[in-house]
């Protein structure tokens, strides 16, 4: 019930992250939220607890006694919950021995088994579900629950050897800041381990390579009764640009390790016209070459109509897969288990089936990972994250606490 209890006493303070305020935390609830956790590491007996001014929270877990030559490695989990729902007034419930059948959340709110077939794998086990009226904030409340309860744990079984262990908990990952301000040197891990997946068993340590396009279009107004050979309409250049990329290669239409052009926005009128684009591909070749894709789109409408098109192309993010591969190999001259082996290792021995799968986005760990902390990222257990149907599986977290706790003693034998 730790775990648990821990979990719910969480989900409870609300931490929802604003890209707007241009600041860091984005939002004072979090450093709130920071501050608690603070006080409870402290009380618990972690060492080295620090809490920055950004609401970046450190701690550690000392080596076992003779322990201390072990590769020290790092559980990081994120404060904030998703700006897409309400993080505010959370009223988590717990269903014991889930029948299967549609779920009540609130007088006009059903969770539909034939909307979420999900949910029928998880029948038996007790899930956290919300009241219907806002998120749950097991996206990552639950990775903090487990990385703390799994620290505890090892405290508790003093017979169970481990190096020292290092965690973080950071605030801002939904607006995508989490690891701007995170001080690697300071937390000082061989690699680390973001604990902010979804279905119980995911092990991710792909993701897109990343990058925006905004696109600005000038155009030439004149009096449309004496437009002949004149006007130039910014709007319609827009559109024209639009209809050069590939239809079958928008988001709508791929999936697995397919990339695609993703229209985000758009505004226009005879003057000027913007669209705005995100970029995606596993590939690191087809990223760069989508990206010269919009570039020769742009250059063909400046050739009919120069100066017309102008593009900001802005790189946001990396495949994490590069960095993983070089620390495995890192590892092996040291004669150590490769990052991704020893998390398969750990999961299977919580009784899970590893699910290795890319991820369709990006994840702090892709930005720590090129910032010289490989950075895979496990399973925390949520399901159907930054909605009023958000659940969690009580079971799915023992499992992601025990999975820290088998990596933390795998690497020490």
């Amino acid at each position: 019930m730790e775990l648990t209890d821990r979990f719910i006493r969480y989900v409870q303070v609300e931490t929802t992250s604003d890209e707007t305020t241009e600041v860091t935390p984005s939002t004072p609830t979090q450093m709130i939220f920071a501050q608690q956790l603070k006080a409870e590491l402290d009380s618990l007996g972690f060492a080295d607890v620090v809490l920055d001014e950004l609401g970046y929270l450190y701690a550690t877990l000392p080596a076992s006694p003779g322990m201390e030559q072990v590769p020290v490695i790092g559980f990081i989990a994120h404060m904030d919950t998703a700006p897409d729902a309400s993080g505010k007034n959370v009223k988590p419930r717990i269903i014991e021995h889930y029948d299967g059948k549609d779920i009540q959340l609130n007088a006009d709110t059903v969770m539909q088994t034939s909307y979420y077939p999900e949910l029928l794998n998880h029948v038996g086990e007790d899930l956290i579900v919300t009241d219907g009226t806002t998120l749950l904030g097991a996206d990552d409340k639950a990775g903090i629950a487990e990385i703390i309860t799994a620290m505890t744990y090892l405290m508790q079984h003093p017979e169970i050897k481990h190096g020292k262990v290092r965690i973080a908990f950071n605030p801002d990952e939904e607006i995508g800041m989490g690891a701007h301000h995170f001080d690697v040197k300071l937390f000082g891990c061989d690699w680390a381990y973001t604990m902010d997946g979804g279905e119980v068993g995911e092990l991710e340590f792909e993701n897109f390579n990343a990058a925006s396009a905004k696109i600005t279009f000038h155009g030439t107004n004149v009096h449309p009764g004496t437009a002949k050979d004149k006007m130039i309409n910014a709007a319609l250049l827009a559109m024209e640009f639009a209809e050069q990329l590939p239809d079958d290669e928008r988001p709508e239409h791929t999936e697995g390790y397919e990339g695609f052009y993703h229209l985000t926005s758009m505004s226009g009128t005879v003057e000027s016209a913007q669209l705005s684009y995100i970029i995606r591909d596993h590939n690191r070749e087809l990223f760069e070459a989508r990206k010269q894709n919009i570039l020769a789109i742009a250059d063909n409408i400046n050739s009919t109509h120069p100066g017309a098109c102008e593009v900001a192309l802005k790189d946001q993010y990396y495949n994490m897969l590069e960095k993983v591969q070089e620390a495995d190999e890192e590892n092996k001259k040291k004669n150590l288990p490769g990052i991704i082996e020893l998390a398969k290792q750990a999961i299977l021995e919580a009784g899970v089936a590893p699910k290795v799968q890319p991820i369709r986005g990006g994840t702090d760990g892709a930005q720590l990972s090129f910032k010289g902390l490989p950075c895979p990222n496990i399973f925390a257990g949520g399901m159907n994250m930054h909605g009023r149907f958000e659940y969690v599986p009580i079971q799915s977290m023992e499992k992601a606490m025990m999975t820290v706790v088998n990596i933390c003693k795998n690497i020490a034998k």
